[in-house]
């Protein structure tokens, strides 16, 4: 039940006060239309937290209260304090979910998780993006089509410097002829991590339904469960895991 997930919202909330073109798009922050459309969804327990506050708003209190944290990242990921990533970090291998979005490919805690640079080739091109469903059986693909179209977007392209996804779910594609592994699940410890392309902070592509939809979807895959988690390919159950509660 989304009602009972509880998911915190974190945005460094840098460029949305220092750039106007940024202000003009999102005038309260990215981290306010997330939370939006995670409420539009059915979600009842949403928090924000930006960079700016004590702790980054991410205290011990409030991370043994938050069952999925999404994280959106341009400008200061150097600023994100080493003790709060480390914080971040313990509860996702303690089973916190933790979604990660477009730039925040280069926050320290992606990086961390992942053991890589996750560097990529880009260009600000202000084109199309079409988001492809491969795995259309899973969870995060619920109530999509075939593809999303995304009507202006950043170009990311490959090779991004991620280990190989536990399942991949979305693969972009640009007009210049990119192609990018933009919809990525894996598994840290007991918690499960999503990497999602899409969001550049001069497009309004978080207002976006299919966005949004996917969004949601991701935090009702990554939220922990208390009975037996799976592994998935090709849109079925393959690797059935100890239950958490046997684990404690």
């Amino acid at each position: 039940m989304s009602s009972a997930i509880r998911v915190t919202v974190w945005n460094e909330f840098e460029h949305e006060k220092s750039h106007q073109a940024v202000i003009d798009v999102y005038p309260k922050g990215i981290h306010t239309v997330i939370a939006d459309g995670l409420a539009k969804h059915g979600f009842e327990h949403v928090r924000t937290a930006t960079l700016d506050q004590p702790e980054h708003g991410l205290t011990e209190e409030v991370l043994a209260q938050t069952d999925v944290l999404t994280w959106s990242g341009h400008m200061a990921h150097n600023k994100v304090d080493d003790k709060i990533v480390e914080r971040v970090q313990a509860r996702v291998l303690e089973g916190m979910g933790l979604i990660v979005l477009h730039s925040g490919h280069h926050s320290k805690i992606f990086k961390k998780l992942m053991g890589t640079t996750c560097s990529l080739r880009w260009r600000e091109a202000g084109e199309n993006e079409r988001i492809w469903v491969i795995e259309p059986g899973h969870p995060i693909a619920d109530n999509l089509g075939p593809y999303i179209d995304i009507p202006a977007a950043e170009m990311y392209g490959e090779h991004f410097d991620i280990p190989a996804p536990d399942t991949l779910v979305f693969v972009s594609w640009f007009k210049g002829g990119e192609v990018f592994r933009s919809g990525c699940c894996y598994h840290r410890g007991r918690g499960k991590v999503f990497y999602f392309r899409p969001g550049h902070e001069t497009h309004p592509i978080y207002y976006q339904a299919e966005v949004q939809q996917v969004i949601a979807n991701a935090a009702r895959w990554a939220a922990p469960s208390k009975g037996f988690e799976f592994a998935y390919s090709g849109g079925r159950a393959i690797n059935m895991k100890v239950p958490l509660e046997k684990l404690d």
